[in-house]
């Protein structure tokens, strides 16, 4: 397992354990993490799953892919450290990931 930190919307912070394999999103959607809805399933298709990732992970947490890069230009609050949590695969590298769940614009 791997640890991951997330803070919801709340300010609630925890840690919680991921399955290699997972995504980020379906790490949050099934430890019900405020602010995490997973709208369209991982599809990269709604935006519902925005995070922020702290800075000191972001390059191992990689650079996200075009199709990720288009749908957060739609988010108004994205910036660099902006993703979306089903692009974010959970592999031993992530262990200790620091992730905030971003803010939901009304």
């Amino acid at each position: 397992m791997v640890a991951i930190h997330f803070t919801d919307i709340t300010g609630c912070a925890r840690e919680l354990d991921a399955a290699t394999g997972k995504s980020l999103m379906e790490v949050a959607v099934s430890n019900d993490v405020e602010g995490i809805e997973g709208t369209c399933g991982g599809a990269c298709s709604c935006a519902t799953c925005h995070v922020k990732i702290a800075a000191a992970w972001s390059a191992i947490a990689g650079e996200p892919s075009e199709e990720e890069l288009d749908m957060l230009s739609c988010v108004p609050d994205a910036d660099s450290t902006s993703r979306l949590a089903c692009q974010l695969m959970v592999d031993e590298r992530l262990d200790g990931l620091v992730v905030r769940v971003a803010e939901k614009l009304a």
